[in-house]
């Protein structure tokens, strides 16, 4: 509950609460706060008895720590019936990422020696960054788009 509170920040605490409620009244505060955070808690574990037992017998092992969704995906993920731990080892990234570059490359180099077959300016079906492009004839307008104007 307390975990991140510091040294410093705990004599802080103290040392206003010994000034807030006095050296004498102090005993009689710190007996109050601890009896009403048992009770809290022993209304706590009892609201969540009732659920447990509103829901019956099929979910009695349900744990409220579980509806947190970090547990629940880590519980789910962890589960050995689903088998996802053979998938995620049998699963090479790699490998995967290696066969798809070979049938990109494949693909690629089947449509270049067919698109350089038909224009001789092609240099095996890359684009050249550093050349200009060419100018288009005085014939080869854009096409007329109505809705632009």
């Amino acid at each position: 509950m307390f975990n991140d509170i510091g040294p410093l920040e705990l004599v802080t605490l103290i040392v206003l609460a010994v000034l807030v409620f006095g050296p004498d009244k102090l005993p009689k505060v710190i007996q109050d706060v601890t009896r009403t955070i048992r009770k809290i808690r022993e209304f706590s574990e009892s609201a969540k008895n009732d659920i447990r037992e509103e829901l019956g017998p099929e979910f009695k092992d349900f744990e409220f720590e579980d509806l947190n969704p970090k547990t629940f995906i880590r519980k789910q993920l962890d589960n050995e019936d689903l088998g996802l731990k053979e998938i995620r080892n049998g699963f090479d990234l790699k490998k995967e990422m290696a066969e798809v570059t070979d049938a990109v490359h494949s693909r690629d180099s089947d449509t270049s020696s067919s698109s350089s077959s038909s224009s001789s300016g092609s240099s095996g079906g890359r684009v050249d960054m550093t050349k200009k492009p060419e100018t288009p004839d005085r014939d080869d307008r854009p096409p007329f788009d109505a809705d632009a104007t």
